[in-house]
């Protein structure tokens, strides 16, 4: 029997039960989809973080307390340590430094207000961390010197308190229950969750130590460095590390600090989201076995409706691969239709999470690949083969006489 004919028997015999082979057909049409679509949003999720990593710039590096694990009582990180690390002759590598601390705070006005985080930073701020503002001035260095009660609010912080995120320069809020006057609106990046920087509040260092988040006069959290370009970022890394074991009086490999990189982020932030496409590709595949196991189950109940006929078939010449064969192009044919169909609803569903993240302003924008409706396809196709193949052996396996007597 050639493959041609074959595959229009397998064709009649799918036919003339429409309904049995939809059904089955459905189950491998929900498990494509799914697996296209939740590759999809892993990947986007995917693209998503490590685009608003790189954002941030590929030259800069976070200096943060605390390193190895021998160190019992690590020093802080001061404002000394970063006015070291911006000196050009110790650290050339590096040419803007800005240090700041950041807590949670609440601000309020009229009566209505929130939490959310407040950082203490320093005129160099907005140029390491590409931060422009679309109404005001930013924090200057009178601001720092008589620790000004001035804000810059984040659009989304704008938003929360005033109903809008412009013409709100001069306003006076609260924070903390003290007032400060608003002089200017960052310009809204983008974003969502717990680390929405859009939400975030900017004061002068000095004010921050002093009234809101209480540092010791000359402590910083964290000490932003920016290097020259990104191929000295390594560089500037181990200049930075060895200025501070000088200043901390730390050997190599008990540092009591830790500088971070924009690709240890990046590396972080892949394996992590490579995971969770993993996870929800796993969990979506799931329901392909189920499909399979729904076209098993068909193709056992065709087997015994079909008993005689393959029993005849074999009584005039019929031979053990022909009837194998047969089957296993009804069950091809099944998990490739609900393949191809699949595609097509797991792109729907990419394109419906990708609506309904833009309608909740969540920067998520689901990605369908090649490599991914390459997979699911194969593996409906391995599905339908694998699963077919039992019922198929079984009824190549019958004995004429036995088949025709079948009732």
């Amino acid at each position: 029997m050639d493959v041609f004919n074959s595959v229009l028997e397998a064709l009649d015999s799918l036919a003339s039960n429409k309904l049995r082979s939809g059904l089955t057909v459905l189950g491998i049409v929900i498990g494509v989809g799914a697996v296209i679509a939740m590759l999809a949003i892993g990947r986007g999720a995917e693209e998503t973080i490590t685009g608003s990593i790189s954002d941030i710039g590929t030259n800069l590096l976070f200096v943060v307390r605390g390193g190895s694990e021998d160190v019992r009582n690590p020093e802080v990180l001061t404002l000394g340590d970063a006015e070291a690390i911006g000196d050009p002759f110790q650290v050339p590598s590096v040419i803007a430094v800005a240090p700041y601390v950041s807590g949670s705070v609440e601000v309020t006005f009229a009566g209505e207000g929130s939490f959310t985080q407040g950082l203490g930073i320093t005129p160099e701020y907005a140029g390491v961390r590409n931060l422009d503002l679309s109404e005001g001035e930013f924090i200057n260095e009178a601001h720092m010197l008589a620790r000004s009660a001035v804000v810059i609010l984040g659009p989304d912080s704008a938003e929360n308190l005033f109903g809008r995120d412009e013409g709100v320069t001069g306003e006076t809020i609260r924070i903390e229950g003290q007032p400060f006057r608003v002089i200017g609106i960052a310009e809204r990046k983008g974003g969502s969750g717990f680390q929405n920087v859009d939400e975030q509040i900017y004061v002068p260092l000095s004010t921050a130590q002093i009234r809101l988040i209480r540092r010791r006069s000359d402590r910083v959290d964290v000490i932003l460095a920016q290097a020259v370009n990104s191929d000295l970022v390594m560089q500037a890394s181990e200049e930075i590390a060895s200025i501070l074991r000088v200043r901390h009086r730390t050997a190599i490999g008990e540092d009591d600090f830790t500088v971070f990189t924009q690709q240890d982020f990046l590396a972080v932030a892949e394996t992590i989201t490579g995971v969770l496409t993993v996870f929800l590709g796993g969990i979506a595949a799931i329901s392909l076995l189920v499909g399979g196991i729904g076209i098993m189950n068909i193709m056992f109940v065709s087997v015994t409706e079909r008993t005689r006929e393959i029993g005849l078939r074999k009584a005039v010449g019929a031979r053990k691969r022909d009837i194998l064969f047969q089957f296993l192009a009804e069950s091809s044919l099944l998990s490739l239709l609900g393949g191809l169909i699949g595609i097509a609803l797991g792109w729907g569903l990419s394109l419906l999470v990708g609506y309904i993240a833009q309608a909740s302003d969540a920067e998520l924008t689901p990605l369908v690949t090649l490599d991914a409706v390459l997979l699911a396809t194969l593996f409906s196709a391995a599905v339908g083969l694998f699963f077919g193949l039992y019922p198929a052996k079984r009824a190549a396996d019958l004995e004429p006489v036995e088949a025709l007597r079948y009732e």
